[in-house]
């Protein structure tokens, strides 16, 4: 059990999706002695940046969320910087953690990580039963060696590192870029921006015969907090909501929402990712009482609301 309001914590990717809600939930627990580098002035791939931050910041708890991440089309452009960058970031901050006694490292993992055909709902056991969905592939192994790491540490010098593997994430503030903007966000962009055309078509990716699992950020940020105070333990732990929908289905509950009337095209010839993914989430509420309870349409709606507000500012900029 680690008490996190009297540490000194690092939070890597602080600043971005994730990690803006992680530290406003560290933040109403309590936490006062939070530290937020940034790419700019700490590049996470080199020893030397890696070295001074530690200096910098004498952190006792480090959260390392910070990735390169995008959607299917940003990961098959870029599998090779992807890989890099990803596994350099992990690499090193586990290492330094270890070599200056930091008390607590929790590495966030992806559901990318599990292999193309894993049973539904998705077991941390399963997480090495085969090849991840290609696409993915890449960013997923990389993230994946943050376990092998975790667990390698643990063994040889009893670092108290945790992994956890949070599903696809949406809410405020997530990046509707489309070139590297996540299926939640981006369709949100396509109804809304096609409802402010006066389009009558929007097309999406694929057949929408893929499921997906959703898990609303604030949710996700609640569950790393509960972890890092709580779980120990060397074994990974899926963090979700336990429920999946079909892309097709999502489509157009998010064009009901968005109050989109028109036609959707489906492009076939685009890949449709992973076939399925819906997780087993009964490990994380056993060890440390996480459960989702954001009712999936409700944190839908509250993402568009946020859209629409952004829009709204960027247009009166």
């Amino acid at each position: 059990m680690v008490s996190l309001p009297s540490k000194r914590i690092v939070v890597t990717g602080g600043a971005g999706f994730l990690g803006s809600h992680l530290v406003e939930q560290l933040q109403g627990m309590g936490c006062r002695d939070i530290f937020v580098p940034r790419s700019g002035q700490y590049d996470l791939r080199t020893p030397e940046a890696v070295a001074r931050l530690y200096r910098a910041a004498r952190p006792e708890v480090i959260i390392h969320l910070a990735a390169v991440v995008g959607g299917i089309g940003a990961n098959r452009e870029n599998p090779g910087s992807f890989f890099y960058d990803n596994l350099l970031m992990g690499v090193e901050l586990m290492e330094q953690a270890r070599r200056q006694g930091v008390e607590k490292f929790v590495a966030i993992g992806t559901v990318c990580a599990y292999p193309k055909f894993t049973p539904v709902p998705f077991k941390e056991d399963d997480l090495w039963n085969g090849y991840p969905e290609e696409t993915n592939a890449p960013y997923g192994l990389a993230k994946k060696m943050l376990l092998v790491q975790a667990q390698a540490y643990r063994q040889q010098y009893g670092l108290n590192a945790i992994y956890l593997l949070p599903v696809n994430l949406y809410g405020p503030r997530d990046s509707s870029d489309p070139a590297k903007s996540h299926v939640i966000p981006a369709l949100i962009k396509k109804c809304v921006d096609a409802i402010e055309k006066n389009q009558s078509r929007v097309e999406v990716w694929g057949t929408g015969q893929a499921s997906r699992e959703f898990l609303y950020v604030e949710d996700c940020a609640r569950a790393i907090a509960l972890a890092a105070e709580r779980y120990d333990k060397p074994k990974p732990v899926n963090l979700g909501a336990g429920r999946e929908i079909t892309i097709r289905k999502l489509v157009s509950l998010i064009a009901e929402l968005t109050g989109f009337r028109g036609e959707i095209l489906w492009d076939g010839s685009k890949p449709d990712g992973q076939p399925r993914r819906c997780l087993d989430v009964s490990r994380a509420e056993r060890e440390f009482g996480f459960r989702a309870t954001t009712d999936f349409t409700d944190g839908l709606r509250k993402t568009i609301e946020w859209y629409r507000e952004a829009r709204r500012a960027e247009l009166a900029a």
